[in-house]
């Protein structure tokens, strides 16, 4: 991986830009993409579009690659003596909740912790199980006065952990999910500068993809490409996890299949890979697989979409796990597809 792409990304996963709120991290991907582009711009809703033109005839097409660039988190819902409640932003696991830092972004970032009321003091009929979103308060540790000056309804929550790497190779820690893929796609821009691509090639650092998947759908539809793929994680194998619903981390993206997912582009992006040398697994998509592909597959008349997915453990935690190795293959798989693509290539798609 560049020396570069590390500290980056490092950079993306501390800042906040929870979904709908991406502003922080937009600029951040603003400066790091523009030395590496032909146009910039943000569009109506936030999301981050780049474009870097081909060099084919002024007819061109164009691919889209989108990573959206949210993150989960909360919001303060009520101030209660002192303590704040909040809810959801994008969703996060309930179970890993208790006991974990986070940063209140107040007046001036508060860093706070999620606490639990002693099983002792809760209600007779409190479930067994993981404590509901509603027992649980954050503690900021500061005096009532205080953070009832310092703290409003709707500020936001992100989580507080600095990234760890383990190893020589892993990369641990909040917001991996996506910004991960802003990184492989931030490689596979820094490749192209010295590769030939006929089509211009659109980076997309997408809005509101834990909520709605509106960012990728609007740029999807305001630029109708020829093509589009969506860069996104995907579960990665653990002890426990059944394998055939998660992949081994640090072996390799996958090529999604499946309804969200057109078999020419598939196939292009197997023979991308091969072409590489790098390894790329098969995952079978549902219907809606999840990702911004869902959205971008039926904007405008219709889009042939892909997807790559970067195996990811512990998703929607503050403990994510990835291969630092896996993001350095997908960046490279993104740059080989887009200079690989002839200019009849969307005119021979067909659907078989």
């Amino acid at each position: 991986m560049p020396d570069e792409i590390l500290p980056f990304l490092k950079e993306l996963m501390r800042l906040p830009g929870l979904s709908g709120y991406e502003g922080p991290v937009m600029e951040r991907i603003r400066r790091q993409w523009e030395p590496l582009v032909d146009e910039i711009s943000v569009n109506r809703i936030g999301s981050l579009q780049a474009l870097k033109r081909g060099s084919g005839p002024a007819s061109r097409p164009s691919l889209l690659i989108a990573a959206h660039m949210d993150a989960i988190g909360f919001m303060v819902s009520e101030v209660v003596d002192g303590f704040l409640r909040f809810v959801e932003i994008g969703g996060a696991d309930p179970r890993i909740l208790p006991g974990q830092a986070v940063v209140v972004q107040g007046r001036r970032p508060l860093p706070a912790t999620i606490v639990a009321p002693p099983d002792a003091c809760l209600p007779d009929d409190t479930p067994d199980s993981a404590l509901p979103i509603k027992y649980l308060l954050v503690d900021t540790g500061l005096p009532r006065i205080q953070v009832e000056r310092l703290v409003r309804v709707g500020d936001l929550i992100s989580f507080g952990q600095e990234p760890i790497e383990l190893g020589d190779s892993v990369l641990v820690g909040r917001s991996l999910d996506n910004r991960a893929s802003v990184a492989a796609l931030t490689i596979a821009l820094q490749e192209l500068q010295t590769r030939t691509h006929l089509w211009d090639v659109m980076a997309l650092a997408s809005t509101l993809e834990e909520e709605n998947r509106g960012g990728a759908l609007t740029a999807a539809f305001a630029t109708r490409p020829a093509a589009a793929i969506a860069v996104d994680v995907t579960f990665g194998r653990s002890s426990g996890v059944p394998e055939h619903k998660a992949f081994p981390v640090g072996k390799g993206p996958t090529n999604g299949t499946g309804p969200n997912v057109h078999p020419a582009i598939h196939r292009a992006l197997t023979a991308a890979a091969e072409r590489a040398e790098i390894p790329l697994t098969d995952e079978i998509t549902p219907p809606d697989s999840g990702t911004d592909a869902f959205t971008m597959q039926i904007a405008s008349e219709g889009i042939p979409t892909g997807i790559i997915g970067l195996p990811l453990r512990y998703m929607h935690s503050p403990v994510e796990v990835m291969s630092l190795a896996d993001i350095r293959r997908a960046g490279r798989l993104l740059a080989e597809l887009a200079a690989g693509l002839p200019l009849d290539f969307a005119d021979r798609i067909s659907w078989d």
